[in-house]
């Protein structure tokens, strides 16, 4: 089927269209001009998706030859459960193309990822701003009603 939406795991070949999906999400989120991630994370970023050694992962999803969606997750340890748990860090489908369930074939592809992994939970958070998404997400999972705290820290890294 021509415009049937299909999930699978990034390849090399994927980086120009995961990049502009990606710049699209960051620029969503407020990371864009003086506030961008800067080259370094973002070409670590991909080298971390591409490297099976790594805990992180990608799923895209495709349409008619175009991606047209992502979602990076990360299988970690926890403290409440011997099995790895997995954090999905990401999920942008394209503006234009939303309501079309690509959003909801990511998140099953990712509930798919993280079962064949053996993992016992996994989680996300949101702005609360996003009323979109959570539409969806109180569709697809249960809203722990958490909230996200965050500090940077500085890190040294002189030689």
């Amino acid at each position: 089927m021509k415009n049937a939406i299909i999930i699978r795991p990034v390849s090399e070949l994927d980086h120009s269209q995961w990049r502009n999906l990606w710049n699209q999400y960051n620029e969503f989120y407020g990371r864009a001009g003086p506030t961008a991630l800067s080259e370094n994370i973002v070409q670590s970023t991909w080298q971390r998706l591409l490297d099976p050694s790594e805990p992180v992962h990608c799923l895209v999803a495709e349409q008619g030859g175009r991606l047209v969606g992502l979602a990076h997750y990360i299988f970690h340890r926890n403290t409440i459960t011997i099995e790895n748990t997995c954090y999905l860090q990401d999920v942008f489908s394209d503006p234009s193309l939303r309501g079309q369930g690509i959003g909801r074939k990511l998140i099953e592809a990712f509930y798919e990822q993280a079962t064949q992994a053996g993992t016992v939970g996994v989680y996300w958070h949101t702005h609360s701003s996003n009323s979109a998404a959570m539409a969806l997400y109180d569709k697809v999972a249960k809203n722990t009603e958490f909230f996200v705290y965050r500090h940077n820290v500085d890190v040294n890294l002189a030689e």
